[in-house]
């Protein structure tokens, strides 16, 4: 087994070789590609983190992850209209009101599937995704609506092509989100406990932890998160009824891809994805594909993933 693991092992770092060796010479021959590969990448993986946290401790599938974001971001639009406030200030009263929402869905709804099968819970999250949708629809229609503030349209050029910067805050955010709750979950009580209850949930009431309360606390948590990415798109981003569905799906495909509990592989997963997508976009003609490359390297991974685990 040893003999097979090292071997596999070299085989990893053959093929990372490689791919490092294939992204430089992409880089040079599509440089936009790689700037805007980061970008999206990083947002994608911002996205993901707190779907990934809530799902390694709790188990819970939240179909409605991309929908807490589009309430967060009308929520945050509504407070810049009423208040003239600039949308990064928005960040704390989403970030706490979404808190409240996570709290209030938990209690009413959530706690109560945590022991039923997972097509109960999917179907549960489903709903409450269909309902927010179609809510915020009824309240405000399906117009897209945007907040103009200068700075997010900053560019910089090099050579001969011209790039956004604004957008660079969602990698600086990714990385500080990431290495947040890798802090969290190793140096404080409530991550140890939360860490300890993804591992064994039977295991950590036996010693005392509260799961019940790990639970309400993990689950508040990832919702809350998303009101920050929802601050820093919001002067980038349309929003309508719809903008955080979409998001759902890739958060699940990066999970997936990275594996449960992986929180680091979420980001350079993000990164991976978000580059394979601005480099199609970057062919003339082929932007209508970059969706189905997400899935097509999703489907590659998966399925590398089976056969060296059928192997081993």
């Amino acid at each position: 087994m040893n003999l097979i693991n090292r071997f596999y092992q070299r085989k990893n770092y053959k093929i990372s070789g490689l791919l490092v060796v294939i992204l430089f010479i992409l880089a040079l021959w599509k440089p936009y590609a790689l700037i805007y590969g980061i970008q999206r990448g990083s947002l994608y993986a911002l996205i993901a983190l707190p779907l990934a946290l809530s799902l390694g401790v709790i188990g819970i599938l939240n179909l409605a992850h991309g929908d807490f974001l589009t309430l967060g971001a009308y929520l945050a639009y509504w407070i810049c209209i009423y208040t003239g406030a600039d949308p990064l200030l928005t960040i704390i009263p989403v970030l706490f009101a979404l808190f409240l929402v996570g709290y209030v869905i938990y209690k009413l709804a959530i706690t109560h599937v945590l022991k039923a099968s997972p097509l109960n819970q999917l179907l549960l999250t489903f709903g409450f995704a269909m309902i927010l949708e179609e809510s915020i629809n009824f309240l405000w229609s399906s117009q897209p609506r945007n907040i103009y503030v200068s700075y997010a349209s900053t560019s910089t050029t090099i050579g001969s092509f011209t790039f956004g910067t604004y957008e660079f805050i969602y990698s600086v955010t990714a990385i500080i989100i990431l290495v947040s709750l890798l802090l969290f979950l190793k140096r404080t009580r409530m991550g140890q406990a939360a860490f300890a209850v993804g591992q064994n949930s039977r295991g950590a009431k036996l010693v005392g932890i509260d799961v019940e309360r790990t639970y309400l606390f993990i689950f508040s948590l990832s919702i809350a998160i998303l009101g920050i990415v929802v601050g820093l798109m919001l002067p980038r981003a349309s929003i309508f009824p719809m903008v955080g569905a979409p998001f759902t799906m890739k958060s699940f495909c990066l999970v997936a891809m990275a594996g449960l509990g992986n929180l680091t592989a979420i980001f350079w997963s993000g990164i991976a994805l978000g580059y394979a997508e601005a480099l199609v976009q970057s062919f003339k003609g082929y932007g209508g594909w970059a969706d189905i490359v997400f899935f097509i390297v999703l489907i590659i991974v998966i399925s590398i993933k089976s056969y060296r685990r059928q192997s081993l």
